[in-house]
């Protein structure tokens, strides 16, 4: 089995989604981890909703890369969205690959359109970021 990390600065959103999609939709090939270099010490609930609305039931938690049971990757997918944010650098081991996606936590609008913002982001993570991983 493949290891992946998804690997953001607060670890409550993109890369948490990233996480639930690669476990729940190809734990045949790959598991998936997610941490941050600055977790936010909580998974965004929007997050939790978007990934629900399709019937991924996700119990992360924000954690450090220090924290993470293993540091020995095949992969390692930076999301942050680096024309916005710096993004996290990963020195240990696997193929790194950055594919970056803004942050839905900063979305504004009224909750409809907020929670539009995370769906998109959301699907644009199982769209971009498995078909990377498929191809790997």
């Amino acid at each position: 089995m493949k290891k992946v990390l998804i690997l953001c600065t607060g670890n409550s959103c993109r890369s948490q989604m990233g996480e639930a999609l690669i476990n729940a939709k190809m734990s045949d090939a790959w598991q998936a981890y997610s941490a941050g270099t600055e977790p936010s010490g909580y998974v965004h609930p929007k997050a939790l909703q978007a990934l629900e609305e399709i019937g991924i039931q996700h119990e992360g938690e924000s954690k450090h890369i220090d924290d993470l049971p293993t540091k020995e990757f095949d992969a390692v997918i930076t999301v942050c969205d680096d024309a916005a944010e710096n993004c996290p650098v990963w020195l240990g081991q696997g193929v790194r690959k950055h594919i970056g996606f803004p942050d839905p936590a900063k979305a504004e609008g009224t909750e409809e359109e907020i929670m539009a913002v995370f769906r998109n982001v959301r699907d644009c993570i199982d769209q971009q970021v498995l078909y990377y991983l498929k191809a790997l």
